[in-house]
């Protein structure tokens, strides 16, 4: 008996499985039998997927950056043209010493000088202008690494009779900061507005789907066909448009990367920064697939859900 039970377990298990196996082929193939209409809603959804993966990932180099930036909390002190180099040095060892620093770094004048010739279109004009009289013009700078509060600091380093002015950077940085927030909750927002869309594209396709095979589904409900077993090749139907959305958008994002990635890093170059633009990995990347078919089923399962429970045998 208990050995019957099994095989009726196991019959039923496989009967399922080979559903499964022909509603993913059979779905498939319906969207290949209407490449046009195919290609025209995965393109829609496809955009309303690329958009808001775009400025995230336009707001995940801003970030990087503004990281960069973050890190460097430097509190740059630039001497009266009278301090010599060595009351310079003097100097930092006195700023060493304090407990709300952490690190001074002296840049002298030749230091100076010798960045600055590392820049061609600079280098030309200390040409013209002289060697001497370009370093004579540049006077020593402090770098002074905070520890702690830097704007405390920088008050501080301020009222030094050798400091002609204090560069901080604080204030950018909280605007910097704000407007970063500000587009992470413009990007979630925008991706729940078009994820709605593609929700609402894949259900509308899904159902036009269903009315086309209404008298097939109406046959198999009267033999007694469960709603699993109805909904199955549609729900299947609506992970395809949703992964084949996700591709493109991700093909889309790939080609605009590429387009820009030149331009902006020869851009850095000439800042003397070595920032360069960055995609989506392979784990985002398959993380965007999963989550556009899942999308697709699900607006595929909420359409056929709907149908379902309007035509069901009996209902009224």
């Amino acid at each position: 008996m208990n050995e019957k039970v099994a095989d009726v377990h196991a019959s039923r298990f496989g009967a399922w499985l080979d559903h499964h196996g022909y509603s993913i082929v059979a779905s498939l193939g319906r969207l290949l039998r209407k490449p046009w209409a195919t290609l025209l809603t995965i393109g829609v959804m496809a955009i309303a997927l690329a958009l808001p993966l775009g400025l995230w990932v336009v707001l995940g180099n801003v970030s990087r950056l503004g990281g960069e930036v973050q890190a460097s909390r430097d509190v740059a002190v630039f001497l009266k043209p009278a301090v010599a180099p060595a009351a310079a040095a003097a100097l930092a060892d006195t700023l060493r010493a304090r407990g709300d620093v952490a690190g001074v770094e002296v840049v002298t004048p030749e230091a100076a000088l010798a960045q600055l010739r590392a820049q061609p279109d600079i280098a030309a004009a200390i040409d013209v202008l002289g060697a001497d009289a370009a370093r004579a013009a540049l006077p020593s700078v402090l770098r002074v690494v905070p520890r702690g509060d830097e704007r405390q600091l920088a008050a501080s380093l301020r009222t030094l009779p050798e400091a002609d002015r204090v560069q901080h950077d604080a204030v950018w940085r909280e605007r910097l900061d704000a407007w970063l927030r500000f587009g992470g909750r413009a990007v979630l927002v925008l991706a729940a507005l078009l994820g709605l869309g593609a929700l609402l594209v894949v259900g509308n396709t899904v159902r036009l789907d269903i009315q086309s095979r209404r008298e097939e589904i109406g046959v198999l409900q009267l033999l007694g066909a469960s709603d699993g077993f109805v909904r199955r090749p549609f729900l299947y139907l609506g992970a395809w448009y949703g992964l084949a959305a996700g591709g493109l958008a991700l093909g889309v994002l790939t080609l605009a990367w590429m387009g820009l990635r030149e331009p902006l890093a020869d851009l850095a170059a000439r800042y003397g920064s070595d920032f360069a633009l960055r995609g989506l990995d392979p784990l985002h990347a398959g993380g965007v697939l999963l989550g556009a078919g899942l999308l697709g089923w699900l607006g595929a399962g909420l359409v056929t859900g709907h149908y379902l429970r309007q035509t069901r045998p009996g209902k009224g």
